[in-house]
């Protein structure tokens, strides 16, 4: 049974995702530049963070907050603060390719506590509380359990523009595609991580990445028995920027692929 935290956060995703539904669904009728419908999704994503803080500034008002829109305001206990990314996979959003997510976290203490990652255009609503599972749509999910590279899928995110992490991330999949079935790109990281959570994906690694991106999605690997580090695994996950994520049985090995030095 979800606690009153859990309910209230998948409350504000559901709301933030019909808002975001309703806007997608007039992406497609903008004039595709890149001032029409960029700032179509600015307004998008910005609404989708204001109802998400209502709710749940308004159930908690006492929690800290760090959104991806609206930046990090303190609380009145330290201890407590949401994590939340409203439009985690804006570009798609914005191509009106149907991959993307409302992604909510509950820090408490440094330690995420309760997670949701909600695929508002699939109906797919991923939820974990620490010590109680992970689930999709109400029903508990695992990783997948796959042994061997050659059968197993990964998923990154390929830097895109001038971002600096581009040549490491070439010398990755040049590693990696020839002992996998494959390597997915889609775009959103709380979905690549939901999709480890629940086995569609084997593992998922990624660098420069923000605390919103990752939140809810590393609760939602652990609970679901996965293993999640960052790519230097003397730092945190949470903090550093880069993950790693995947099934017990190939972690090792998935992971010191990505761990080599040229």
């Amino acid at each position: 049974m979800a606690s009153a935290n859990l309910n209230i956060m998948i409350k504000a995703a559901r709301k933030a995702g019909r808002s975001l539904v309703k806007d997608f669904r007039e992406v497609e009728n903008l004039q595709v530049s890149a001032k029409g419908p960029g700032d179509f999704v600015s307004r998008a994503d910005r609404e989708a963070e204001r109802i998400i803080k209502e709710e749940l500034r308004g159930a908690r008002p006492n929690y800290g907050w760090v959104g991806e829109e609206t930046g990090e305001e303190a609380g009145e206990d330290p201890t407590r603060r949401w994590l939340v990314d409203p439009l985690d996979g804006t570009t798609n959003f914005l191509h009106g390719l149907p991959h993307w997510a409302v992604s909510i976290a509950l820090e408490h203490k440094g330690e995420i506590v309760a997670a949701v990652v909600f695929d508002a255009a699939k109906d797919e609503m991923f939820t974990a509380e620490r010590g109680d599972g992970a689930f999709l749509n109400d029903r508990r999910i695992r990783v997948s359990g796959r042994r061997q590279m050659i059968e197993s899928i990964f998923a990154t995110g390929v830097p895109f523009g001038g971002r600096g992490t581009l040549p490491a991330t070439i010398r990755d999949l040049g590693r990696l595609m020839p002992l996998t079935a494959g390597v997915r790109r889609w775009g959103a990281a709380s979905l690549d991580l939901a999709y480890v959570a629940c086995g569609r994906f084997d593992g998922y690694w990624e660098r420069g990445l923000n605390v919103w991106d990752v939140a809810a999605g590393i609760l939602l690997v652990k609970e679901a028995g996965g293993f999640v580090e960052s790519i230097r695994p003397e730092e945190n996950p949470i903090e550093s920027g880069t993950i790693l994520a995947g099934n017990t049985q190939l972690f090792d090995e998935f992971a010191g692929v990505i761990r080599q030095r040229d």
